[in-house]
């Protein structure tokens, strides 16, 4: 085991303003409940600390051992040793020490839950707390359902929104003016979900080169302080979109921009106006982007996370739909919890796996994840309870509920563009830098394709110039069109478009 340091980061321990009041209360209750029998302390009963931040349980665990005068250790469940008589001696090996010195053991068993730990972690961490081991703390998202001795289990939640704007506020107030510190806060509490060690790493940003770090590099260090977690779940989208390049209706462009103003705005509405203390439930902001391959959806979600500035993550539901029982819902919490931290965004595309469609051409795989109530309703519930924004993504056809639809902050529609929309695509489809000559748009807009395959027929154009030494020009455009067409299965009507 290693000793623990309680809050890692630039300071060796954060300002006591930094631990708001109901923080305190939990490693209160501890002491003053249970620990004050320390002359018996080797029979003292395991502490299950609950919940998924593991910062925030380690911070609790280690005010508890200050408290009572004792050096926190940090033993992984996966350096259990495998076999009983091995973890008895190991516990044999703990008690002399703890005979010995002011010791006590914080057990890291996160792994349990998401699946990452040994497998012989569960029995060995069994065998492990089933020896009297004096002051012991046990990492679990879930309470363990049974120990022998029967241990205490202790919820540690997440700082709440308003204490981690107080937390915020706190960190920056040294080195920021009252006012931007306060106004900084509200925002970066608003789009973060950070426990309290995170906090302090994000806002000493700057000192390194001992200056003062900008929102902007605070905000910076927010995102990047989760991207690791989330890396090996989901693969990142780099937004690059803006507002600029979408081509919409009005309405599906009024929908979009409400989604990213209630993002913004969440703090104020959800704390300042009380929305947060009348219920949990429904506050995740969670929209349904239905349409055909090609339409804009993807590009909408980067549009929007451009705009708000957060990470933007694109899920593959056939790396989380399971068919063992509960590994759907655990996939789910998984990706989930990581993405809540760093206020990420997520994208679930193809959504049609999960949610049921009814249609030719689905083959043996797709029918057998098409699913069912236990998981959408798994899916459901964390996208409402998530404090950012998911997004779903899918076809056209597929048959939802209207009860399902009812549980979702937004549904919007991306149809497919009319002439007047394709003409405007095909005109927004051209970088700057690219060298063109006599484009038709207008004529270009009489074939009947969305802007997914406008952006391929462009870029095969551009190739096609390039090889030749040329401007693009309308020949090479048609014979783009062409081989478009032919790899969608449309016929090509030459004088349509002549």
């Amino acid at each position: 085991s290693q000793p623990s340091e309680p809050n890692p980061g630039p300071r060796a321990s954060p300002p006591a303003a930094l631990h708001p009041t109901e923080r305190q209360d939990v490693p209160d209750r501890l002491g003053s409940s249970h620990l004050a029998g320390l002359p018996t302390l080797l029979s003292l009963p395991a502490f299950q600390l609950q919940g998924n931040d593991s910062a925030s349980k380690l911070a609790v665990a280690g005010a508890v051992c200050a408290g009572v005068a004792r050096q926190l250790y940090r033993l992984n469940v996966d350096a259990l040793p495998p076999s009983r008589a091995e973890t008895e001696n190991l516990a044999r090996l703990w008690q002399r020490e703890l005979a010995l010195l002011p010791v006590a053991l914080y057990v890291e068993s996160q792994a349990l839950d998401s699946g990452g730990a040994s497998p012989h972690a569960q029995a060995a961490l069994s065998w492990w707390l089933a020896q009297p081991l004096g002051l012991v703390f046990v990492d679990v998202r879930d309470a363990l359902p049974t120990t022998a001795p029967p241990s205490h289990v202790v919820e540690v939640r997440r700082p709440t929104a308003v204490e981690q704007c107080a937390a915020w506020r706190c960190a920056l107030a040294p080195s920021w003016p009252a006012e931007a510190a306060a106004d900084s806060a509200r925002l970066l509490a608003g789009q973060f979900d950070l426990g309290l060690s995170d906090i302090l790493l994000a806002a000493q940003y700057g000192e390194p080169s001992l200056r003062v770090a900008t929102l902007s590099e605070v905000w910076d260090a927010s995102r990047r302080l989760t991207r690791a977690r989330l890396d090996v779940l989901a693969q990142r989208v780099e937004p690059r979109a803006t507002w600029d390049d979408l081509v919409l209706c009005a309405e599906s462009l009024g929908l979009l921009h409400q989604i990213t103003t209630q993002m913004r705005n969440r703090y104020q509405v959800y704390e300042d106006w009380g929305f947060a203390a009348r219920s949990a439930r429904g506050l995740g902001i969670s929209a349904l982007f239905t349409g055909a391959s090609g339409t804009g959806k993807t590009m909408a979600a980067e549009v929007i996370a451009n705009a708000l500035q957060l990470n933007l993550y694109r899920i593959d539901l056939s790396a989380v739909v399971s068919a063992a029982i509960g590994e759907t819902e655990q996939n789910l919490r998984r990706l989930f919890d990581a993405a809540e931290q760093g206020g990420a965004i997520l994208f679930i595309a193809e959504a049609d796996a999960l949610l049921g469609e009814h249609g030719q051409g689905h083959d043996s795989h797709e029918s057998h994840h098409r699913s069912t109530g236990p998981e959408i309703n798994a899916l459901l519930q964390r996208m409402n309870s998530f404090s950012g924004l998911s997004i779903l993504a899918t076809r056209p056809n597929s048959a939802l509920d209207p009860a399902f639809l009812g549980r979702l902050r937004f549904a919007v529609p991306f149809p497919f563009p009319g002439r007047a929309e394709r003409e405007e695509i095909w005109r927004k489809a051209w970088p700057a830098e690219v060298p063109c000559e006599g484009l038709d748009f207008e004529r270009l807009a009489r074939a009947s394709v969305c802007g997914g395959n406008i952006h391929n027929i462009a870029l095969n154009a551009a190739f096609l110039a390039a090889q030749r030494g040329s401007p693009v020009r309308m020949p090479l455009l048609m014979a783009a069109l062409r081989t478009e067409l032919r790899k969608l299965g449309q016929p090509f009507d030459e004088a349509e478009l002549r």
